[in-house]
């Protein structure tokens, strides 16, 4: 009897893990990894001939990083890795994947997919975020990492959450500067958002030494801001940024570059083309696919793991990576995942249950701003890729009778640019549950398409046949 083929999508912390489970249990699996080389975002790679030490690109989390990297090279002659790879359509039993570099698609048949797809920023629009010059968290976060620049020679870092203060944290070690961190979380975090924080001491910890660093620094610090407007030019881009204190003042600050995130989202793009089941959770105000303490998905022989499923950061995308390829053994009957995952289960379910209280304790410290959502002026665009106001989208609720959130995308098309909503879905859902004074669940979600994000106009797709 053959082994059974399992794909592992994405080479972050989650698929590094879930690859490493497999090799031990005796399978080779395939991982479809979309960038050049493993580690994820969080521990992205610098380019191949670049020099820089693991204690400047990752800080505290160095030795994490160099130990997943290095468990990837132990792992490589044991698995097929396909880089530069996209898992674009999933459809009954077959992952469909396209390598950038060549015309052509190819579908694989699986027994079991763990999704490892990681999370993208969440934002929320401000007026002139249009501009040139203005950026996610997370890409000027690879700028530094991969590049070894900076996104500007002034830059402000704009949102709430561990991330803004981690990114504003690793430019100011690089030498850029940076003029101001605002946060729009409120000055005082409430009592349930510390009891959850407390769960994890040492992570809070160093997430106040980054403020206090951030500080000694020289960079303002704001709490409580409210986003005003970004300011600039069309032909010439981002020239400053205003917002409210938190005592109500307007401040305004120069910059040729503005940083924006409010945590992160799921990229969950490839559930809901597996036609997983997803639920709305109120405390983070978002669709997430369902899965059970294992990782298991709705759909037989599909697992969701890491930031993908849920936000729990990289210790805990690790363990549930481990997690779901030892529970997808122990479905497949193989015995020695099987038995490994009987040892395992419980222990990793209690460090993931800790996680996810750190998680919530997050969610309430920093909340998602919807209420700005409602705020934003009518010209403010909410959907870069294809400039869609705010007041378009008031538009299609107020005089077209739109209250769903694919319903408003035929009529205005937002959501229908380059980014497939990633960038302007949850936004774009706030506004019209404000608008038509309906909960924001009510609104519904964006619909996954195929392809999960462009590909080249001659691809064509070739069927494996067999499985590898």
């Amino acid at each position: 009897m053959s082994a059974p083929t399992v794909v592992v999508v994405g080479t972050g912390p989650a698929g590094v893990r879930a690859a490493q489970a497999l090799v031990e249990a005796g399978l080779r699996p395939i991982l479809i990894d979309e960038g050049l080389r493993d580690g994820g975002q969080i521990y992205r790679r610098q380019p191949e001939g670049f020099k820089r030490d693991y204690a400047v690109l990752y800080g505290g989390e160095a030795s994490k990083a160099h130990d997943l990297h290095q468990t990837f090279e132990a792992l490589r002659q044991h698995v097929d890795y396909r880089s530069e790879t996209l898992a674009w359509n999933i459809t009954e039993g077959h992952l469909h994947t396209v390598q950038s570099s060549q015309a052509h698609s190819e579908e694989i048949a699986f027994d079991a997919l763990i999704i490892c797809s990681g999370a993208t920023d969440r934002l929320m629009p401000v007026q002139g975020w249009n501009l040139a010059g203005c950026f996610s968290l997370g890409a000027a976060q690879i700028a530094l990492k991969a590049q070894a620049c900076s996104i500007g020679s002034r830059v402000v870092f704009l949102g709430s959450g561990p991330l803004l203060y981690l990114v504003a944290s690793q430019y100011v070690k690089a030498g850029a500067k940076v003029v101001a961190v605002l946060d729009t979380a409120p000055l005082i975090p409430p009592l349930a958002a510390l009891r959850g924080l407390l769960s994890r001491p040492l992570l809070l910890w160093r997430g106040l030494q980054m403020m206090v660093q951030l500080k000694l620094a020289g960079v303002a610090l704001l709490k409580g801001v409210k986003p005003l407007r970004i300011e600039g030019l069309p032909d010439q881009g981002v020239s400053g940024i205003v917002v409210s204190d938190s005592a109500g003042r307007e401040r305004q600050f120069s910059t040729d570059a503005v940083g924006m995130g409010w945590h992160l989202r799921a990229e969950s793009q490839l559930a809901d083309l597996a036609a997983c089941e997803f639920s709305f959770e109120p405390m983070s105000r978002q669709w997430l696919p369902r899965i059970d303490p294992d990782g298991r998905s709705s759909q037989a022989g599909v697992y969701l793991a890491g930031d993908g499923a849920r936000i729990l950061g990289a210790d805990g995308a690790e363990a549930a990576g481990r997690l779901a390829a030892l529970a997808a053994m122990s479905d497949l009957q193989q015995s020695t995942g099987r038995a490994q995952y009987q040892l395992e289960r419980d222990r990793l379910r209690q460090q993931l249950a800790q996680m996810d209280q750190f998680r919530r304790g997050l969610a309430q410290a920093f909340p998602w701003p919807y209420q700005h959502a409602e705020a934003l002026p009518d010209e403010a665009v909410v959907c870069r890729c294809e400039a869609i106001s705010a007041g378009e989208l008031r538009r299609c609720v107020q005089e077209l009778g739109s209250r769903e959130l694919n319903h408003v995308k035929a009529f205005s098309r937002v959501g229908m640019g380059r980014c497939q909503g990633r960038y302007c879905g949850h936004a774009a859902a706030e506004v019209i549950a404000a608008v038509a004074h309906i909960p924001v669940e009510t609104v519904g979600r964006l619909r996954g398409q195929a392809p999960v994000k462009p590909m080249l106009m001659n691809a064509r797709e070739v069927s494996s046949g067999a499985r590898s």
